[in-house]
């Protein structure tokens, strides 16, 4: 009954993670090689030596994280929303936090950038699986129940909209909604949070002008080519051009300054140009895979704890990649979500590396457990 490190890991859901942000790397520095060119440096593998240091630092994070037992995020979850909070008030301070592209979202901590919002995300599912796993009881109380930890998502959604990032937050008003979901909540509760987000967005939505632009300008972008239409524009033409098979590697048209963050929210539409469609659908079944593992470790997980924060990780991963292929496909507005485990961005790639390493812990205790009842019940039969 000892530990098998062959039998016990879930090596599908591992061997797919490390080929996505493997293949990721590579796509950056194909992508963002003019970019690094016009870059400040001058030096056209600028961005793909940052990215490697990330992914060459996220790899060892997973290791280490895969090891370590999830129940300890449980005890640890006070620390870790706290942590969160105090990421998300730093960056709004003069001097801490970071300015780029007309918002405050990153701390510059020496030569290191963080986006603190990319750690709270998997921070505040921590924190919504540990309290709700443990109000099972009086779930159906709104009070007692469900309001509580609303508190503080509604605290961490108003620092993160200061920011602002409407992107991530809405993905964390929906995360929400879904972990409450999974934790039993009565229906009209459900209805009436749903209603109250729905009205948020809204408002939040037409209370600036450029927000407005951005959410509407991808139902016609060619009644503004230019401007608002221009990156969804480009992105098709990325599409186009890249037919069944690609351009080959390196031989995107758009990159050269057509598509604006090419390397970044835009990057399936390098990776449709240089490898057509049939790249687009392996970078579509890598996450297949790594959201149909992740479900059935949270159909499998025993503990609710376990099973809640299995759960709240594939959910906030499915609505990265449906806000960022949307997106990029036009069929959603463009919320600048990057793509997990292939655009360029240190701190997504670090967290969601992680995250699914949790996951792996998860279906590693899963698989573990079960391997351990078999063997005890043969030696019964045996015996």
């Amino acid at each position: 009954m000892k530990y098998s490190f062959i039998k016990d890991n879930d090596w599908l859901l591992i061997i797919t993670v490390f080929a996505l942000a493997s293949f990721g790397v590579l796509m950056v520095f194909s992508a963002s090689y003019v970019e690094g060119i016009y870059s400040a440096s001058g030096d056209p593998y600028f961005y793909l030596k940052r990215q490697f240091v990330w992914f060459v630092l996220a790899s060892g994070l997973f290791i280490i994280f895969m090891h370590l037992n999830h129940q300890l995020y449980k005890k640890l979850s006070p620390a870790i929303i706290g942590v969160s909070l105090l990421l998300l008030v730093m960056v709004l301070i003069p001097g801490l936090g970071d300015t780029g592209g007309g918002a405050q979202r990153w701390l510059q901590l020496g030569p290191i950038r963080l986006q603190p919002s990319e750690f709270v995300k998997l921070g505040v599912i921590i924190y919504l699986a540990q309290v709700y796993s443990q109000k099972q009881v009086y779930i159906h109380n709104f009070v007692r129940g469900v309001l509580p930890p609303l508190i503080v998502v509604g605290i961490v959604f108003v620092l993160i909209m200061r920011q602002p990032d409407f992107g991530t937050a809405v993905s964390l008003l929906l995360v929400t909604l879904f972990i409450i979901f999974l934790s039993g909540a009565r229906w009209i509760h459900l209805v009436g949070l749903g209603a109250v987000g729905g009205s948020l967005f809204a408002a939040l939505a037409v209370s600036e002008s450029y927000r407005f632009a951005r959410l509407t300008s991808f139902v016609d972008p060619f009644a503004d080519p230019m401007n608002k239409g221009l990156q969804l524009i480009q992105g098709y033409i990325a599409f186009a051009h890249g037919g069944l098979t690609g351009t080959g590697l390196g031989g995107s048209v758009q990159k050269l300054k057509y598509l604006p963050e090419a390397h970044t929210d835009f990057i399936l539409a390098i990776v449709a140009e240089e490898l057509g469609i049939l790249g687009v659908l392996f970078v579509l079944g890598c996450y297949g895979v790594l959201l149909f593992r992740g479900v059935v470790v949270g159909t499998r997980c025993r503990t609710p704890f376990g099973s809640l924060l299995a759960f709240g990780i594939v959910f906030q991963l499915a609505i990265q990649v449906v806000f960022n292929i949307g997106a990029v496909s036009g069929l959603l507005p463009i919320t600048g979500v990057t793509l997990p485990l292939v655009s360029n961005g240190g701190s997504s790639l670090l967290v969601t590396m992680i995250s699914i390493a949790i996951l792996s812990n998860i279906s590693r205790s899963t698989i573990r457990q079960r391997r351990m009842k078999e063997e005890h019940d043969e030696d019964i039969q045996t015996a």
